[in-house]
């Protein structure tokens, strides 16, 4: 079986994360097993936000499970497809909403990590602009056959320019965001770097007075913890605008709103939540997705979680139908059950040839030894815990790297050997013998 060849980068990227338990920014594709409902089901939601509509989901599983792992994927697809793409982990020091500038703390996390095709590693914000500033121009002179050096260049670009801006201005704080697109402009215009700066830390909601923003820019406002969400909206349509498909925001983490202590605070929280998800599901937002990441006690917790806010609990809980072993993809919530140990078996597969290829040797460990270690995990986890990939993953990393730096040590040294029949039985052998009769072993 020939292995596809997977750049060094890539398997670089690969090893290191999944080494360290966590999710790797490129070459999900090569490690991804499982999830096809659950990233059809956002693929379309993808479709409905490039015709003009907005999603909103909740992505649940417990720690360990993939969440991270399937936000990633999506915004690697997303990103393929032509969408512009921000993500953020909530921590106490970033949240929706905050006394000491948390929200804002999102925002700028948010637009730190903006990212397009040829600009996945985030910081794209720059580019964006002069990408559409080189688009227009090049528009213009094909269409009114100008020279680069022709004055009526700059006119009729500026023109095109101020007609997209001007469009947005009646939206919320729209006049104050175009304004600001049109010092950028100028600032290129002119090679001017400070008036450029000065745009770029405006929009990245880093002028921190109004008084600043004045002076710099002549708008009397800046994005703060109030208001950083109408932004959002704002860049979404921008981003429709000058030729993308639209903006996808992937907030992970959000059990950390969940463990906010004061009760007042969390509800604001929620309420800022409630707010999100009620302007894409009525249509006040438009080419936005918004999918946010957390456990299922952050969701339905009825004294701390999601569930708590009523507003929030009518909306989210499952209808009479679904449940019960019945999926339903098209809720606002994608409940990730664990892997099947089909799907494990897989992973951990691909695992072996990702190391093999990236310490450049020929995989030794066989079918069998990966189920052997397999059953290792469910005797030593327990059925009920066992397949958190995360956890599995780490253990199984650790195993490779050892055998590989290790040449005198083998697999049945260091994952034991075990016989299929015990001669004594202990309350773990009938969790194992169930998994090994899976697999006929």
């Amino acid at each position: 079986m020939n292995e596809v060849k997977i750049p060094k980068r890539l398997t670089t990227a690969l090893v290191n994360s999944l080494t360290a338990g966590v999710v790797p920014r490129v070459g999900l594709e090569h490690v991804a097993v499982g999830r096809r409902a659950e990233v059809e089901a956002i693929l379309r939601d993808m479709d409905n936000i490039a015709e003009g509509g907005a999603a909103f989901r909740f992505i649940t599983g417990r720690y360990g499970s993939g969440k991270s792992f399937l936000l990633q994927t999506i915004r690697n697809y997303a990103m393929d497809r032509d969408f512009v793409v921000a993500d953020a982990d909530l921590s106490p020091e970033r949240r929706l909403v905050g006394t000491k500038g948390q929200g804002l703390a999102t925002y700028r996390e948010l637009m730190t990590h903006l990212s397009t095709k040829t600009r996945p590693d985030g910081g794209a914000l720059e580019s964006i602009l002069q990408k559409w500033f080189a688009a227009i121009q090049q528009e213009v002179m094909k269409e009114l056959e100008l020279r680069p050096n022709d004055p009526a260049l700059n006119v009729e670009v500026e023109q095109r320019i101020f007609t997209v801006t001007s469009e947005m201005q009646s939206m919320v704080h729209g006049f104050d965001f175009a304004k600001v697109l049109a010092a950028y402009w100028n600032g290129y215009k002119l090679a001017d770097d400070d008036r450029k700066q000065s745009a770029l830390r405006w929009l990245r909601g880093e002028v921190p007075t109004k008084t600043e923003a004045k002076k710099e820019l002549g708008v009397g406002v800046i994005i703060d913890d109030e208001n950083w969400y109408d932004y959002m909206k704002l860049w979404s349509e921008f981003s429709a605008r000058i030729g993308y498909k639209g903006l996808l925001i992937f907030i992970d983490e959000a059990v950390n709103l969940y463990k906010i202590t004061n009760s007042i605070s969390r509800q604001s929280n929620y309420e800022k939540l409630l707010t999100m998800f009620n302007d894409t599901m009525q249509g006040k937002a438009e080419h936005l997705g918004i999918f946010v990441g957390g456990t299922p006690q952050f969701v339905e917790d009825e004294r701390r979680g999601l569930f708590s806010y009523e507003a929030l609990r009518s909306r989210l809980i499952e209808g009479r139908f679904a449940g019960n072993g019945y999926v339903n993809y098209t809720g606002p919530i994608l409940k990730l059950d664990m892997l099947s140990n089909e799907e494990i078996l897989i992973l951990l597969q691909k695992l072996v040839n990702i190391h093999a290829q990236h310490f450049g040797y020929t995989p030794s460990i066989t079918h069998e030894q990966i189920i052997q270690f397999m059953a290792m995990a469910v005797g030593r986890l327990g059925a009920d815990q066992l397949l958190t990939p995360r956890e599995v993953i780490r253990d199984f990393m650790d195993l490779l790297h050892t055998l590989h730096q290790n040449p005198v040590a083998t697999f049945e040294q260091l994952v034991g050997e075990r016989q299929v029949k015990p001669a004594e039985s202990n309350p773990e052998d009938t969790e194992v013998d169930d998994f090994l009769a899976e697999f006929e072993l």
